[in-house]
């Protein structure tokens, strides 16, 4: 497991390259810069990009979470199934066993996710698998 760094400089991703951008449109991260990286102030390690599916909209929305429903006062349109978002690394692996992780994105998905989920278990459900 990677140990967990309190900056916010980490640019490297789960496959140990260059941490690349998950979605400008919505801009996602919880610094909201596009980006999934953690810092000390991010409790919730948003580390994970996953491109939605409406099974998991459904079941973050269940579990208290609802990220489909927009809230304009935020400055957030809620997302549809096939937008990528950063999530928190912990709701990933919570879905995973539930059966309805999102697919990842490995390389926009930054190393501090190694923390909570194991490599294999991102990999199955990657849709950028390394060459």
């Amino acid at each position: 497991m990677a140990e967990r760094t309190d900056t916010v400089q980490n640019q490297t991703n789960v496959l140990g390259g260059r941490l690349e951008d998950c979605c400008g449109d919505p801009l996602t991260g919880f610094y909201r810069d596009g980006r999934c990286r953690t810092g000390a102030e991010d409790f919730g390690r948003h580390v994970v990009c996953a491109e939605m599916t409406d099974e998991f909209l459904d079941y973050t929305r269940q579990r208290g979470n609802d990220l489909s429903s927009p809230r304009p006062e935020l400055g957030f349109p809620g997302l549809k199934a096939g937008d990528r978002w950063c999530l928190c690394a912990d709701r990933w692996r919570e879905a995973a066993a539930a059966g309805v992780a999102p697919p990842v994105i490995l390389n926009a998905t930054e190393i501090h996710a190694l923390d909570v989920i194991p490599l294999e278990l991102l990999t199955a459900h990657a849709i950028d698998m390394p060459s």
